[in-house]
């Protein structure tokens, strides 16, 4: 009769493929091992706010963002269109310098009706972004530096993931001091509903990496904003909040983590 406890060998096996089924691509993690938080609960949406075009900070427009089965949901269920409702889910309980990120996703279901080509199976995470109260009403994506989570093919051409897009934002790449673009990587799309695991090391302003599946895709220096913001002191951009979108494909994540690392004192004069 079956009592609910697993005696040896048997125990450790189904731990293991508990924490495989959980976590499908953690042994492919390059982060540093330590104290990592969970941005995410898998419970419900307790420490985020959203922020929607033409919508105050908190309304959470047509339940978009949700929890399901342990997952964070960007979902279009109740849309008929998209109508430019481009949001953004903020962990808002407070900011971070240097840490390490590491976030599982994948694309499911269709694209929602009247969305553009280029949001086809397209999502993000914004790393050191703006605080979200000080968003204009119709502002669509928020003053930061985004790691592209691409899942498909569009504009007849795969867009990488691990890419970068500057959001008002302007980085050191390669030797050249570059604005207004988007920085693709060496990773592939991954097309399908796989699930992909993405990190990034962000060392404060001077320097970020991207990671994908274990591999690492970018690396970029020298964060700055584009033009000075009332909130912000300085134009290094050595600190922010994070945040992942809803720009019209229905995505799943299954973690969001963060490693906070110390940070060093010679940064703190940017």
């Amino acid at each position: 009769m079956w009592n609910g406890v697993i005696a040896g060998p048997l125990a450790v096996a189904a731990l293991l493929l508990m924490s495989a089924q959980k976590h499908p691509l953690a042994s492919r993690s390059v982060a540093p091992r330590g104290a990592w938080m969970a941005l995410f609960n898998g419970r419900d949406l307790e420490g985020w706010v959203p922020k929607f075009s033409g919508h105050p900070l908190g309304e959470n427009v047509n339940d978009t963002f949700r929890v399901e089965q342990g997952r964070l949901i960007v979902s279009y269920d109740n849309y008929k269109r998209l109508d430019d409702l481009y949001g953004h889910l903020f962990y808002n309980k407070r900011q971070f310098s240097h840490y390490w990120i590491r976030v599982e996703y994948r694309f499911v279901g269709k694209q929602v009706p009247g969305a553009p080509g280029w949001g086809w199976r397209n999502n993000g995470v914004m790393l050191h972004a703006q605080p979200p109260e000080t968003m204009a009403l119709k502002q669509r994506y928020p003053v930061s530096f985004e790691l592209r989570l691409m899942g498909g093919k569009w504009l007849h051409r795969s867009p990488p993931t691990g890419s970068l897009c500057l959001n008002g934002t302007t980085v050191a790449y390669r030797g050249k001091r570059l604005s207004h673009a988007v920085i693709d990587s060496n990773a592939p799309p991954y097309a399908g509903d796989q699930w992909v695991l993405v990190e990034a090391e962000v060392r404060g302003g001077k320097l970020v990496r991207y990671f994908v599946n274990g591999r690492q895709v970018l690396e970029y220096s020298d964060l700055r904003l584009e033009q000075p913001q009332p909130w912000s002191a300085t134009m290094a951009r050595t600190e922010g909040f994070i945040a992942i979108q809803a720009e019209s494909a229905p995505t799943e994540f299954l973690r969001i983590e963060v490693l906070n690392l110390d940070r060093p004192r010679s940064e703190s004069k940017l």
